[in-house]
């Protein structure tokens, strides 16, 4: 059972920052994609920004110039800097490791993001 633990989320005023975490195993950690996701109430899990082993990024169109991903290889861990935050960006975040020929996929726990004043 392959485990992705993340941490980051809670409480933010709109206009604030918030950093995501996510750690996953090692063995696995070097060759996955690397991407966030997130659900709103109400509405369908989307693709927010995904980071591939060799350093490509993809970004949904709202969070393009607020939102970055990157990855530590040392730490098996991959980022999301939320900066700007909208009440729209609020959700729960889960974190995704993917196979890059798209064997096999996991999934985090969900953390919730929620902006608010």
């Amino acid at each position: 059972q392959v485990q992705l633990v993340e941490s980051g989320g809670g409480l933010v005023q709109p206009g604030g920052s918030l950093r995501l975490s996510c750690a996953a195993p090692g063995s696995i950690f070097s060759i996955m994609t690397m991407g966030w996701y997130r659900q709103a109430p109400g509405k369908q899990r989307e693709l927010v920004a995904a980071l591939t082993s060799g350093g490509s990024t993809n970004y949904a169109d709202s969070v393009k110039g607020r939102f970055t991903v990157s990855r530590d290889n040392a730490k098996n861990t991959v980022y999301l800097q939320m900066n700007s935050l909208k009440p729209e960006d609020t959700a729960v975040y889960y974190c995704n490791a993917a196979h890059p020929m798209g064997y096999y996929h996991y999934w985090g726990q969900g953390t919730q993001v929620t902006v608010s004043s």
